[in-house]
């Protein structure tokens, strides 16, 4: 994907449905900084998105520079003890509780059952896309690698920590969706990459440390920003619904 002005006229040229077509979570950027205008242009363009009422119930943490690494390396190293504890035997575990593990200590639950319908769908995406990444489904620890860049957010050099109120339960996390797309659309239209990922919910510790968080505001994602490069983890597409899997039909 071009960066620089070219690239940025021949995106922002894209009809609504291309972008929703051509817009993909990026796994891999370019260390390329994003300038802090660039990121407030995206982030004004991503306010026209409805909400309830207009109320607007989420707000965001921006990171770049040496913020965005100190909280990557906060993360990755609790990441790594968390996988530590996983791989040990039982002594070695009963020794690591003793001396504290790095429990989840987020807004919200990330680590989930799926109901089956959607669990199929889970298990389809990350079969194909490790499939694409050449890591076989018993090993372990390259698989253990991939998953832990969601906390290197993928290289990229700006991470936006989204939050939602509290107050207005569905409703909120509903419309923060809503502006996560825009968000995502937006940055698209202006030559950049969007990666959301609910794994950087799942411990707020390092955020919450390093910015003063609205009362009433929960950690809900992180989305990763940046310039993509030209990995071919960033080609994958997975499947979507057909119309006929969508629409639910009369009784």
């Amino acid at each position: 994907m071009k960066d620089g002005m070219e690239g940025v006229e021949a995106h922002r040229q894209m009809g609504v449905d291309d972008v929703l077509r051509a817009r993909r979570s990026i796994r891999d950027f370019k260390n390329t900084p994003v300038p802090d205008a660039l990121v407030d242009d995206i982030l004004r363009a991503a306010l026209h998105a409805p909400s309830w009422g207009n109320v607007q119930p989420y707000r965001v943490a921006v990171a770049s520079g040496t913020l965005a690494r100190e909280i990557s390396a906060d993360l990755m190293a609790i990441y790594e003890r968390a996988m530590a504890f996983r791989r040990a035997g039982l002594l070695t575990r009963l020794r690591m509780l003793r001396g504290g593990i790095p429990k989840p200590d987020g807004d919200f639950n990330t680590i989930m059952r799926y109901p089956p319908e959607l669990d199929a769908r889970y298990k389809a995406t990350g079969k194909g896309l490790y499939e694409l990444l050449g890591i076989k489904r018993d090993d372990k620890a390259t698989r253990e690698r991939q998953m832990g860049k969601n906390f290197a957010f993928f290289g990229a050099p700006t991470v936006l920590f989204v939050f939602c109120s509290a107050d207005l339960g569905a409703y909120a996390a509903l419309d923060t969706g809503a502006f996560i797309q825009s968000l995502a659309l937006a940055a698209h239209t202006r030559g950049l990459g969007t990666c959301a990922q609910a794994a950087l919910a799942t411990w707020a510790g390092p955020v919450k440390t390093r910015f003063d968080i609205p009362s009433g505001y929960k950690l809900i994602c992180g989305v990763s920003l940046g310039y993509p490069s030209d990995d071919p983890v960033n080609t994958y597409a997975p499947t979507r619904r057909t119309l006929g899997e969508l629409c639910i039909q009369p009784s």
